[in-house]
């Protein structure tokens, strides 16, 4: 019995069997299939990292690819080919990273401040006078 899988998925599987040169990048334990989805998922069929292992693309991506030499419609067309939830979810979690990191800094200038006592003069910030 196979679960039914998210398209994504299926598509990767038909991308894997089409490159056998990823199964073995695999075996030899240089990647693992987690990280080659992320990247499909993320850079897609036509990125360079995919020459890397030896993984072929189609002639007419390459020659779309000539065409579109402007960096706007790259960026553009990656954009486009990403899933708003899934950028949302790696914003939060780098989000809650730098919360952590900020936590700890913070808590390494709190001990600071405390080994060190300063001097705390209280001037007013105003002068006020008489007249």
């Amino acid at each position: 019995m196979q679960k039914n899988l998210h398209p994504s998925v299926i598509k990767f599987k038909e991308f894997v069997k089409n490159n056998p040169a990823l199964i073995k990048e695999v075996r030899n334990g240089n990647s693992t299939w987690q990280e080659l989805y992320e990247d499909w998922y993320l850079l897609g069929e036509e990125d360079n990292r995919w020459d890397t292992i030896g993984v072929k693309t189609s002639p007419s991506v390459e020659k779309e690819e000539d065409k579109n030499g402007d960096w706007v419609s790259t960026i553009l067309g990656t954009v486009q080919k990403m899933d708003p939830n899934q950028i949302q979810h790696y914003v939060n979690n780098l989000s809650q990273a730098l919360g952590a990191i900020q936590g700890v800094l913070s808590q390494f200038q709190g001990s600071q401040s405390k080994q060190t006592p300063l001097k705390v003069e209280h001037k007013h910030p105003f002068s006020f006078r008489k007249d």
